[in-house]
């Protein structure tokens, strides 16, 4: 521990932002980082607790309590190998996750837990500044070669670990660029793609092959795959996308948040507006939105319709207005439930809790949306007579989730067994499917899920695809 009396001493104090006036002008990020004594100062809160519940928060298991203390006796050097231990990519996390390991810290009993997420992102930051992050080229190959489906943040630290082991290692991506939903997914203003990008140069160094615009399963079979390669790993994501099924929802202005994000992101990197929209082009700008569903996905496409200059932002969620504060008694270290306002809300939105949608406004095109309050007496939905009302609408926007990958293409062709909730069945252990020599991981085998459990995943699979291929491994889980 740095410094014994640091929790006693210093308030919580988190990364700023800027105002929404400024930050609504542009797609950059816009968090406003502490300075190194700042941090210094926040890591020095960390008790050192004799069960540092953080580690079990995390879903890579980041040392959190050893880099805390290395950023307060000023080794940031070591506190990065550190993090890089159990964390292939801390810049994504550390902009993007939701941070269960602050939820879970000790002084988050008394609501100042220590500043994790900001602390991890700086580390790595500065480490990318310093030109301390290189490419880990293998000192010898072993002669095998892995294919990996998918170059979300499962299929880039699979690669990666794999490719540091030695193997020889093909990534293929049915999209134009790498990345996945942390390409086309998250809005540049949560994480620019630059980030992406130099990762993309770490691994290619480290002998990762990248295959773009190549869609396994269509323009590539999964048995020309099997004969090629040694092993194959899907690690794609979730991407059937939940649908809503009202009457109204096949009118144009009711469209998929995916969609919606995807288009944003493209025009952002500079692509051409008829190539980034093959449906045409979709904006929020003067328009009234109403977005379904009430998660990140759902804040995303807030933060975005702001920025197009929609005339409206509403947003939908089918149950009930979660409290203010959580009772810690009951959930600490758990992920509680709990109201969550982001950054995106912050700048502009009505929220509605306990809303069921029940018809799409309109003729040649949407005009409104009819909806009915609902509560739920145990267990179960009931709507609330007389509570029938319309919302005006020109762009309705749905972020209801996922219901699992989808299945034409690759996951036919691979003709692995699915588990009951449609997701590729594998276990933890091993990320064996059904069909020997293809394992299985991220949103893929979970079903959509967080950027941290991806690379957790994505790593503890290539532990075991190593070990397969190999008879042993050093490759850490």
């Amino acid at each position: 521990m740095g410094k014994a009396t640091g929790f006693l001493e210093l308030d919580r104090k988190d990364r700023g932002y800027d105002a929404p006036a400024e930050r609504l002008k542009h797609y950059r990020e816009f968090i406003v980082p502490h300075d190194e004594a700042s941090l210094k100062g926040q890591a020095s809160r960390c008790m050192n607790c004799g069960i540092p519940y953080c580690h079990n928060g995390c879903p890579v298991n980041n040392q959190i309590p050893d880099w805390n203390h290395l950023v307060y006796e000023s080794d940031w050097r070591e506190a990065l190998d550190n993090l890089h231990s159990t964390n292939n990519f801390p810049e994504f996390t550390g902009r993007v996750c939701p941070a269960p390991c602050e939820a879970a810290c000790t002084l988050n009993i008394v609501d100042q837990p220590v500043t994790i997420k900001s602390i991890e992102c700086a580390i790595v930051d500065k480490g990318w500044k310093e030109g301390w992050i290189e490419p880990q080229v293998p000192a010898k190959k072993t002669g095998k070669s892995v294919a990996v489906v998918g170059s979300g943040p499962a299929g880039m630290a699979a690669a990666q670990q794999l490719a540091r082991a030695g193997h020889s290692v093909t990534v293929f991506e049915k999209s134009d660029r790498v990345g996945g939903l942390l390409r086309y997914g998250i809005p540049d203003f949560k994480m620019e793609k630059h980030l992406i990008n130099r990762r993309l140069v770490q691994m290619m160094a480290e002998g990762v092959d990248f295959r773009t615009s190549v869609e396994v399963g269509v323009t590539v079979s999964v048995d020309s795959l099997k004969e090629n390669f040694d092993a194959v790993v899907l690690s794609g994501g979730a991407e059937d996308p939940r649908p809503i099924g009202i009457p109204g929802f096949e009118l144009p202005g009711v469209r998929f948040a995916m969609e919606f994000l995807t288009q944003q992101n493209k025009r952002v990197a500079g692509d051409d507006e008829i190539r980034a929209a093959p449906r045409g082009s979709l904006t929020a700008t003067g328009k009234h939105v109403v977005v379904i569903g009430g998660g990140d996905t759902g804040s995303d496409c807030v933060g975005t319709s702001n920025r197009q200059g929609a005339l409206s932002v509403t947003q939908l969620e089918i149950m009930p207005r979660p409290p203010e504060k959580e009772d810690k008694a009951l959930t600490w270290p758990n992920w509680p439930l709990k109201l969550r306002t982001s950054s995106s809300h912050e700048e502009g939105v009505t929220r509605e809790f306990a809303v069921l949608t029940k018809r799409v406004v309109g003729q040649n095109d949407v005009t409104g949306l009819e909806c009915v309050r609902v509560e739920w007496v145990d267990g179960k939905m009931q709507e609330v007579p007389g509570s029938e009302f319309v919302i005006k609408a020109d762009l309705i926007l749905l972020a209801m989730g996922f219901v699992g990958p989808r299945k034409q293409g690759l996951l036919e062709q691979a003709g692995v067994d699915l588990d009951a909730r449609g997701n590729v069945k594998g276990n933890t252990v091993d990320y064996k499917t059904s069909v020997d020599g293809i394992f299985a991981c991220g949103d893929m085998r979970r079903g959509q899920s967080l950027v941290v459990w991806a690379i957790r995943e994505g790593r503890q699979c290539a532990r075991a695809v190593d070990e397969a291929l190999m008879g042993v491994t050093e490759l850490p889980r």
